[in-house]
C-alpha cells in the first residue's frame, strides 16, 4: 500500500462553504424524503463530543450534512469513496478524516483526537461499515476510544429509512428518513482498559438498538426480549 498521505490539518470548513453544502443537502433530501427527526436540542453547538450513529446507505451522510448545525465537525470516510469525481470531492470539502479499512488506521485516529481536542464535533459510523441488512452490527471500540481520550462526551444518533431511497425512487416514491438523537453519553473519566471499552461501546450500541425499532436491532434484537 502507498505510504501518500491521505489526510492533513488544518481541515477547517469556512461556514459559507458549509451553509452551501447543507442547502445543496437540504434540497436532495426534500425531493427524495420527508425527514423525521427528534433530538436536535441534544446536539451542542459547540465544543467538542463524538457523534456515534448506524450505518445504512450513503442517504446518512446527506442527512447529517444537511440537518446538522453549521459549527466545526468531520467525520470518517472510507478511502475508496474518495476517488468518486463529486462525492469525493465534497467530502474532501468538508474535511473528512479518510480511512484505510481492514487495517487500524493510526493516523485517522490521532487526527480525529487533535480535532476534538480543538472543539470539533467527530462523526463515527460504530459499526465500521455499513449494515447490508439493515439490522446493527456489532458495534467497533472506536467510537468509545476517542471518547475516552479526548474526554469528549458522546452523542448517539439512531437512523432508518435511508436504505429505502434508492428503492422507493425507482418507483416514483418518497421515502420517510427517520432520525432520533438522544442525550449525551459521558464515559467515566480515567484512562480505560481493553475490557472497559467493550463495555463503553456495547452500552452505546444498546442505547442506539433501544431507539431503533426492533426489526433494525440486528445482534442486538435478543437483548431486548424481555421489554417487547
Amino acid at each position: 500500500m502507498s505510504d501518500t498521505p491521505i489526510n492533513h490539518l488544518p481541515r477547517r470548513t469556512p461556514p459559507g462553504l458549509q451553509r452551501v453544502f447543507k442547502t445543496i443537502a437540504l434540497i436532495i433530501l426534500k425531493i427524495v424524503a420527508r425527514i423525521d427527526l427528534t433530538g436536535l436540542e441534544h446536539v451542542p453547538l459547540r465544543g467538542a463530543f463524538v457523534m456515534v450513529t448506524n450505518h445504512l446507505s450513503s442517504f446518512d451522510t446527506l442527512s447529517l450534512v444537511g440537518l446538522a448545525p453549521v459549527r466545526p465537525a468531520t467525520a470518517f470516510g472510507a478511502i475508496e469513496h474518495r476517488s468518486d469525481f463529486i462525492t469525493g470531492w465534497a467530502l474532501d470539502k468538508l474535511g473528512v478524516i479518510w480511512v484505510r479499512r481492514g487495517e487500524a488506521d493510526r493516523e485517522a485516529v490521532k487526527i480525529a483526537l487533535e480535532e476534538l481536542k480543538a472543539g470539533t464535533a467527530v462523526g463515527v459510523a460504530i459499526e465500521g461499515t455499513r449494515s447490508r441488512t439493515g439490522g446493527l452490527l456489532p458495534g467497533k471500540p472506536g467510537a468509545a476510544y476517542l471518547a475516552n481520550r479526548a474526554q469528549a462526551p458522546i452523542v448517539p444518533m439512531a437512523i432508518w429509512g435511508t436504505e429505502q431511497v434508492i428503492r422507493n425512487l425507482k418507483r416514483l416514491r418518497r421515502s420517510t428518513i427517520h432520525i432520533r438523537i438522544g442525550p449525551v453519553i459521558r464515559l467515566p473519566e480515567g484512562r480505560a482498559t481493553a475490557a472497559q471499552l467493550a463495555a463503553y461501546t456495547d452500552q452505546i450500541m444498546l442505547t442506539l438498538a433501544r431507539t431503533l425499532p426492533p426489526e433494525y436491532r440486528g445482534v442486538y434484537r435478543d437483548r431486548f426480549n424481555d421489554e417487547e
